[in-house]
């Protein structure tokens, strides 16, 4: 088959991979546009861009994917299949109308769960034990297609949205492999998705990784790791904004009279331990306002913590 793959984020590298690791005919690869990134403002091209690069595949980057020049470039390729994984412009249905047979999307969900851009850090965030991928034709509505194929995938309480979504990434390039094989042979279903059972996980905006110590430890946690590595779950020490990168539920809680949400416990190379609306957590990695990223007994080492100091006070 003739394969026009879509795709920009890292989540869409072991797909494309996968593809040619199979010999597939992927004929051109359509990327978002190289973007300013750094401190230099330096032109950076998406991951996808630089796998097309190293296979000397055909690359195309449109600003607007449903320009009428991108619909003639597209036409012209006459491609039987289109391949969208994390390609970040929604496909107009003049699009989608273009490969000879659909256009397939590979979403980190287990559909209808957690329809949109952020179904790994939602499914974290809320406490999820289980997620998986979904291989969906796509469809105009968003994440709304009928399923061709479906596999589940365990949450470990040690999983990060980066860790998650990378295992995600080469288990659904795995699954496109075999959705290919039945498309090929005709051998396929496609089944409807339970529309009373959609919910969405829509786009993390920076305010997202406010922490609230009014919610439980575990919420608090579940927080940190669902908001890796963007935008990171943070609150505020001493007036400086305070970035947690790892936190662990505390296995004692500790509660002294005058305790306040927020208030730290105690602090020692071991973690900094804070009240919180249900338990404790110890915060074992952490960064500072203007400073870098470190673990907890090199900051406690430059600070001076002391029990009693409050967190998330501006």
């Amino acid at each position: 088959m003739d394969i026009v793959f879509f795709g920009s984020s890292e989540f869409a590298v072991p797909a494309l991979k996968a593809l040619l690791s199979q010999g597939e005919n992927v004929s051109c690869v359509v990327t978002q546009p190289d973007r300013k990134k750094g401190r230099g403002l330096f032109l950076a091209a998406t991951g996808v861009k630089q796998v097309a690069q190293e296979a000397k595949l055909k690359i195309y980057q449109p600003q607007d994917i449903n320009s009428a020049e991108s619909m003639r470039y597209l036409r012209e390729l006459a491609a039987d299949l289109f391949v969208v994984v994390a390609y970040g412009q929604l496909l107009s249905q003049e699009v989608l109308n273009i490969p000879k047979i659909f256009a397939v999307n590979i979403h980190a969900s287990l559909l209808p769960k957690y329809r949109g851009a952020a179904p790994v850090n939602r499914a974290i965030i809320d406490g999820e034990r289980k997620t998986g991928v979904s291989i969906i034709k796509v469809i105009r509505k968003m994440d709304a297609g009928p399923l061709l194929l479906q596999k589940e995938a365990p949450i470990a309480d040690e999983d990060t949205a980066v860790t998650l979504e990378e295992r995600l990434a080469d288990m659904g390039a795995g699954l496109l492999l075999e959705a290919f094989e039945r498309i090929k042979e005709n051998n396929y279903n496609l089944t409807a998705q339970v529309e009373a059972k959609a919910t969405l996980a829509p786009k993390l905006k920076k305010n997202d990784g406010l922490i609230r110590w009014e919610r439980s430890a575990v919420q608090i946690c579940n927080l940190v790791r669902g908001c890796l590595d963007w935008p990171g779950a943070f609150t505020y020490y001493k007036g400086k904004l305070l970035k947690i990168y790892k936190a662990r539920v505390s296995s004692q809680v500790r509660k002294f009279a005058s305790s306040n949400l927020g208030e730290i416990l105690e602090a020692s190379k071991e973690g900094i331990v804070v009240f919180a609306g249900k338990g404790n957590i110890i915060i074992e990695e952490l960064q500072i306002e203007g400073k870098r990223r470190m673990r907890v007994e090199e900051f406690i080492a430059g600070h001076k913590i002391l029990p009693g100091e409050i967190l998330g006070q501006k």
